[in-house]
């Protein structure tokens, strides 16, 4: 996948790359000569609420989940070209775990094992309970 390729985040929701926002700087940290002279560190940004490529929900979803600007910056590996696949990859994820719609719980019944052991606590609470009306009793 080149890099100048459209964001695909899912199968309904494809970015354009003219959407998203490319930013380079040095990396920190050591590395000598190649450090202080290469921009390896890769920032990403997508404007959700600009992008003319996102239906209304999915809009909406967004925005409520990861704001007005998605942003992803990756500074791990000396290759510019790698972190900028990986902030790709990043970008993606985030953007497709906030459009994913929680599947809706179904209940299930209680197993006959779960029922038995409510029982058998309901049981012994019971128990102690009693033999303390009898020690107050007795006494």
């Amino acid at each position: 996948m080149a890099v100048s390729d459209d964001l695909v985040v899912s199968r309904t929701v494809v970015i354009p790359a003219g959407e998203l926002s490319w930013r380079f700087s040095g990396s920190g940290g050591p590395g000598g000569q190649h450090a202080n002279t290469a921009n390896t560190r890769v920032e990403l940004v997508f404007d959700v609420a600009a992008s003319e490529h996102l239906g209304p929900r999915q809009r909406a979803r967004l925005l409520e989940r990861l704001g007005p600007r998605v942003r992803v910056v990756v500074s791990g590996t000396r290759s510019q070209a790698q972190n900028r696949e990986v902030a790709r990859e990043r970008l993606a994820a985030r953007l497709a775990e906030a459009l994913r719609s929680a599947t809706p719980r179904l209940g299930t019944r209680p197993t006959a094992a779960s029922r038995e052991r409510r029982l058998a606590h309901k049981h012994r609470r019971a128990s102690l309970k009693r033999e303390r009306a009898r020690r107050d009793d007795d006494a």
